[in-house]
């Protein structure tokens, strides 16, 4: 005898809900595997640090099986504002100490440790139109970009226009000024921009030009007008990752960093630790 038309309802309704449920089950398991998907290590850097950390992320994470390193590469004084602001970091890398020093006294980090130094250069387009062959001559580009004077970089930059006006004429930062078509938020801005020919030279780290290397030409500033940089690093003091945030600072700071950011173009560290 067929069942009942209330039987076969409740035969349906009972297959529906096996059926659910087996769709249940299959959307639980890839959330219990985000769940235990790695740990995640947030790392606030300095733009002209892109290339050496994001190596050094992956060596961290061989290291340190089910960690994830997520960067978040800017200029300087725009990590510190959204430090300041409350964004989740784990760690902070600056291109200048000031900007570590002002974070360390509001104890948003914690002391910050030097790593590494950078030396500023003059990069020129390869298809510009000018072919400035000293530092003496950049007044003679029309287009310049530099950083902005909150960036490391742009405030390095003033401060090495301003020494040139005691060699090479009290002028010299005016007639550089007044050439300069852009000024960028971040180091790897300036990089772009002359590499794509849209302006004929700028000011960025010896470490960008390296990472360019065929795309522009590479002008030195004469030492005894140069300002090197200083790159400090530290723990964000709200870090929901100290343990791990502590391993990526040694890591930053040990041989196998050193090695990485010295092949890259940076300069081993000569500044005492800061906050001490």
């Amino acid at each position: 005898m067929p069942p009942s038309a209330a039987v076969r309802r409740a035969l349906l309704a009972a297959l529906l809900s096996g059926a659910l449920l087996g769709l249940g089950c299959q959307r639980s398991e890839p959330a219990q595997k985000e769940s235990a998907r790695a740990l995640e290590l947030s790392v606030f850097a300095a733009s002209s640090l892109r290339g050496t950390f994001s190596e050094l992320g992956r060596e961290f994470e061989r290291a340190h099986a089910g960690v994830r390193v997520v960067f978040n590469f800017a200029g300087t004084q725009e990590l510190g504002t959204q430090i300041e602001h409350g964004a989740r970091a784990d760690v902070f890398a600056s291109a200048d100490a000031e900007h570590a020093r002002v974070l360390f006294e509001s104890k948003r980090i914690l002391a910050p440790v030097p790593f590494a130094r950078n030396e500023p250069v003059v990069i020129v387009a390869n298809q510009g139109p000018v072919g400035l062959r000293s530092f003496a001559e950049l007044p003679l580009a029309t287009r310049l970009v530099i950083g902005t004077p909150e960036v490391p970089i742009g405030r390095y930059t003033l401060q090495i226009l301003e020494r040139a006006g005691q060699q090479l004429g009290a002028d010299f930062r005016a007639r550089v000024e007044e050439k300069v078509v852009s000024r960028e938020l971040n180091v790897r801005q300036v990089l772009a921009k002359i590499s794509l020919a849209e302006a004929d030279a700028g000011i960025v780290y010896r470490t960008d030009a390296n990472a360019a290397r065929g795309k522009v030409r590479v002008v030195a500033i004469p030492p005894e007008l140069n300002v090197i940089a200083e790159y400090p690093i530290a723990v964000v003091a709200d870090s929901v990752q100290p343990e791990l945030a502590l391993e990526w600072v040694n890591l930053v700071r040990s041989e196998t960093g050193r090695k990485v950011l010295l092949a890259a173009g940076f300069l081993a560290p000569e500044a005492p630790e800061l906050g001490q």
